[in-house]
């Protein structure tokens, strides 16, 4: 089987995730911060231990300005939800997925203003035009690191500082881009960064978080959900403690001690050579996939300017019926469709019936790839 489903999740996960969270299960299975015995302790320890090591990986400026949610999605949700307000504008890109365009569509219903700069048909982003699109009512810029359409890589850095020129603050939707990208929130000027921790990052499901630039004040972010922390008990009120005001209920401990442990076999194969890896893989698949007949690649044909996913479609064939084919036929697992990400797709051109979408990590092989392109050879055989 060959596995080149990776920008949904990575898989296999590193034998050390699956024993951190036996282990977190198995000798602190106790409520973090809610106790004062051993087990409990032990898991506040490996807590903060994961904050520490996210912390570290994105050169966030505080472990406790890293906040645990349940995905990548909970946390754009939070970052939204909680700094806007009716009357707002907020300038996004068209290669969003729905984890950003869903949440601003309903706030747009509810007043704010929303401003999508078009993106070129590879996915590019013009920094320009973000500025172009800013007024003195923008709130927020939002954008994705990484595409998980094309893997376009966008110009963070460059929108950032164009941003603050304007005293706005931007939040970057990392699901494609952690782990896989080096990242850097100060040096990037990322003022709040969503991360989900079962891509890149080798961690398993149902973990991800928010990490909050210094730039961010607390007192202007709302939480999404209030509750229980373990801390200030004695008031009904939310704590405004960080990272107590937005992780409320019984964290995810076993999850974040896998999380904990898929960052640190990251770090110590070091993102630049998953990165180097990564980018071998794909030039060869952009580069097989297009010179076979009636294939047509979509997004940058150079795997420096993208992460390691490559659509493609072949004309005269539905995208179902290729993926099938490649399952079935030649046991390589892809997803096809609009991966959830209609706006990205018709920036491409490829809405409604979207691609086929390969995307290899850092345990994929070079055999793989060359199985691959020789399998989608014969599918669009005439």
């Amino acid at each position: 089987m060959i596995y080149l489903d990776h920008a949904a999740t990575s898989w296999p996960k590193p034998p050390a995730v699956i024993k951190a969270m036996s282990v977190f299960l198995e000798r602190a299975g106790g409520n973090p911060g809610r106790s004062g015995h051993r087990l409990s302790i032990e898991a506040a320890r490996i807590v903060y231990d994961a904050r520490e090591t996210i912390a570290e990986l994105f050169h966030a400026p505080d472990p406790l300005r890293v906040i645990f949610t349940l995905n990548v999605t909970h946390a754009i949700n939070l970052a939204l939800r909680g700094s806007l307000r009716p009357g707002d504008h907020v300038v996004t890109s068209s290669m969003e997925h729905n984890a950003v365009m869903r949440p601003l569509r309903a706030l747009e219903r509810q007043g704010i203003r929303l401003t999508m700069v078009s993106c070129a048909p590879d996915g590019m982003l013009d920094p320009a035009d973000v500025a172009r699109a800013m007024s003195a009512a923008t709130r927020l810029v939002v954008i994705n690191h990484a595409s998980n359409v094309t893997g376009t890589i966008l110009p963070v850095a460059e929108v950032a500082a164009i941003a603050h020129a304007a005293g706005v603050p931007i939040l970057v939707d990392a699901a494609q881009s952690a782990g896989v990208l080096p990242i850097d929130v100060q040096a990037m000027g990322i003022d709040m960064l969503a991360f989900t921790g079962h891509k890149g990052l080798q961690g398993p499901p149902g973990t991800g978080g928010l990490v909050l630039n210094t730039s961010v004040d607390p007192s202007t972010l709302d939480p999404l959900v209030r509750g229980g922390t373990g801390s200030h008990s004695e008031f009904e009120e939310q704590p405004d403690d960080l990272p107590d005001k937005y992780e409320s209920g019984t964290p995810n401990g076993a999850g974040i001690a896998g999380l904990a442990a898929g960052v640190r076999w990251v770090a110590e194969r070091t993102v630049e050579a998953i990165r180097a890896h990564e980018m071998a893989l794909t030039q060869a698949l952009l580069d097989g996939l297009s010179a076979i007949p009636g294939v047509t690649v979509y997004g940058p044909r150079d795997a420096g300017r993208c992460t390691g996913v490559v659509s493609f479609t072949i004309a005269g064939q539905h995208v179902s019926d290729i993926g099938l084919r490649l399952d079935d036929e030649f046991a390589i697992l892809c997803r096809v469709g609009l991966h959830c990400c209609p706006a990205a797709h018709r920036t491409i051109g490829t809405f409604p019936a979207g691609t086929v979408r390969l995307s290899p990590g850092v345990l994929t092989s070079h055999q793989d790839i060359q199985q691959t392109i020789a399998a989608v050879r014969r599918i669009a055989r005439p």
